[in-house]
């Protein structure tokens, strides 16, 4: 799967997946109904919501979840992962490292195929992963594969062909690789469920653009069909042989522009499962006797991210340091989880989340993101002194408006503006998902920008690191503020040599401070686990990563 990575060393690090939760791809925003709202009744398919991807489906160019859901479906790993984030061997006969965690071997089981019919081999994991951190490639999960040995030799693109392999890669036979890496990294056998690291068959690499319309995997469902805005149809896979095996007869995720459609639609039951609800409904769901509710703690974290070089922002002077924190404390995060959220929200004291493994609501920093209206406007008055803000100045937050985060950055900016003064901050809004986040990622968003996280594996490590870290800026990864700071960098480093799943959180926690003073991402809220499901829907529940486990998903009756 997608979600795991928190542990120590190898021969541990499957024991202590059952530890948490999440699932690594910026949170895609809600969606609404795109006008084809018949669903597969009396048929045994479920339909779900789904925001359009913003790339063709490829496991390795996905870090949102309009893609991330289908190919979490699509693609068998390693190791998968349960309902809730523990980890079991999948492909994977066995995964074993070395005493310092710089070497695994790893075997493979017998009879895996892809949906072609092409076998599933050493060789489709070691070509796939060489082709994803190939910097040639320009593949979004190329920073996944940084720890291995001769990663750093692939990210000069001008220089490459494409088709260059990792060296730290060695294929033993069919059934069995080894990964040699360059720093220890004791979380390296929980990451691999990411689906980053799916199989490749070779006919990907023949024609990668084409295999992204029609992808090939070998997971639970197979590829069906994808109308593009309207619908991506997938199918049980008869031959996979893994974990999830699926109940149902399919999946139909459906996109949808507004939040407030996809949710009539669950009342009406055309549709029969969303993994969100719309703001209108937030004080009502739960008492709507017209869908299935679903509302608990999750491991999802919103949060803003302010370009590091961003006008009176930039994040290495003292005055982007000051105008960062005053901006945090001048939002106040309790009124909008009561107020807007309607209580499917809890204020964020970190960068992870209250369900991952070392998490801490005390750190040194976290009162910078409190809401403190005194201290805001001094050391907004302290930057002013540095570099003043002139009228012509504004901080803008961008977002997609077909997500429902209209009401939260409303309240965003509304706080700011009554601490700071008006016209400090105003929204941006963008039509789609899809454009949103392609600005995001062609370093087009001129101001803050909507950041939120759903992780990939139970880790600090995948919040932190994969978000943060100078070797996943510029492109290469999810640090789309491109943030670079050495002491951060070498405390995750330390913390991924560690020999304990304790030290390693005492180390990321060090490193959270870190962040904590920086604020290269402003953390917002943490979102519960919360959706609905129609009334004809049985198996309903939602995973570590505030998803519908949708391969135990039924219609009633079948």
């Amino acid at each position: 799967m997608d979600k795991e990575n928190m542990n120590s060393m190898k021969k541990k690090a499957l024991a202590f997946a059952a530890a948490a939760c999440a699932f690594g791809m910026l949170l895609s925003g809600c969606g609404s109904s795109n006008g084809d709202s018949t669903a597969d009744k009396g048929s045994n398919v479920i339909t779900a919501y789904n925001s359009e991807p913003q790339n063709p489906l490829i496991p390795g160019d996905c870090n949102e979840t309009g893609g991330g859901k289908p190919l979490d479906l699509l693609f068998a790993r390693l190791i998968s992962f349960d309902a809730k984030g523990n980890a079991s061997n999948e492909v994977a006969e066995s995964i074993k490292s070395n005493d310092d965690a710089t070497q695994y071997t790893i075997k493979l089981k017998d009879g895996w195929k892809f949906t072609d019919g092409t076998p599933v081999t050493a060789e489709s994991f070691t070509k796939a992963w060489s082709y994803t951190a190939n910097a040639k490639n320009a593949q979004l999960g190329s920073s996944f594969f940084s720890t291995i040995k001769g990663y750093d030799k692939l990210q000069d693109g001008d220089k490459l062909k494409g088709d260059e392999q990792l060296e730290g890669l060695k294929v033993v036979n069919d059934h069995e690789f080894t990964v040699d890496l360059n720093r220890s990294d004791s979380v390296f056998a929980i990451k691999v469920g990411y689906t980053a690291f799916a199989p490749l068959p070779e006919s990907f690499f023949k024609d990668p653009k084409a295999f992204g319309e029609k992808p090939v995997g070998n997971g639970p469902y197979k590829f069906q069909s994808w109308d593009h805005d309207n619908q991506i149809v997938l199918v049980k896979n008869p031959d996979y042989k893994g974990n999830r095996v699926a109940k149902n007869d399919g999946v139909t995720f459906k996109v949808y522009t507004k939040d407030e459609a996809a949710y009539a639609d669950i009342q009406s039951g055309s549709l029969d499962v969303m993994e969100s609800v719309p703001a209108s409904a937030t004080k009502t769901f739960q008492k709507d006797s017209t869908v299935q509710a679903y509302n608990k703690a999750g491991s999802v974290i919103q949060q803003f991210t302010i370009p590091a070089k961003l006008k009176h922002f930039e994040a290495d002077t003292e005055e982007g340091t000051l105008r960062r924190q005053a901006v945090s404390m001048a939002i106040n995060r309790e009124n909008i989880c009561k107020k807007v959220l309607n209580g499917t929200g809890t204020p964020a004291a970190d960068f992870t989340s209250p369900l991952t493994p070392g998490y801490s609501d005390s750190l040194k920093g976290s009162g910078n993101l409190k809401y403190n209206e005194k201290k805001a406007k001094e050391l907004w008055a302290k930057a002013n002194a540095i570099s003043p803000w002139t009228s012509d100045d504004k901080l803008t937050f961008a977002y997609n408006a077909d997500g429902g985060h209209e009401v939260i950055y409303t309240a965003v900016v509304n706080s700011i503006n009554n601490v700071l003064g008006a016209g400090v901050a105003a929204t941006n809004p963008y039509p789609t998902f899809n454009d949103f986040r392609t600005a995001v990622s062609d370093r087009k968003v001129n101001g803050a920008f909507r950041s939120g996280w759903q992780p990939d594996y139970p880790s600090a490590e995948n919040y932190l690191v994969q978000n943060f870290a100078s070797a996943a800026a510029d492109g290469n990864g999810s640090n789309d503020g491109d943030y670079k700071n050495p002491e951060f960098d070498a405390l995750c480093d330390k913390a991924a040599a560690s020999k304990s799943v304790a030290d390693a959180n005492k180390l990321y926690q060090q490193a959270q401070e870190v962040l904590l003073n920086d604020l290269p991402a402003v953390p917002l809220y943490y979102a519960n686990a919360y959706g609905v499901a129609s009334t004809g829907v049985s198996g309903f529940e939602m995973n570590w990563q505030n998803l519908p486990v949708y391969e135990n998903m039924t219609k009633s009756g079948k």
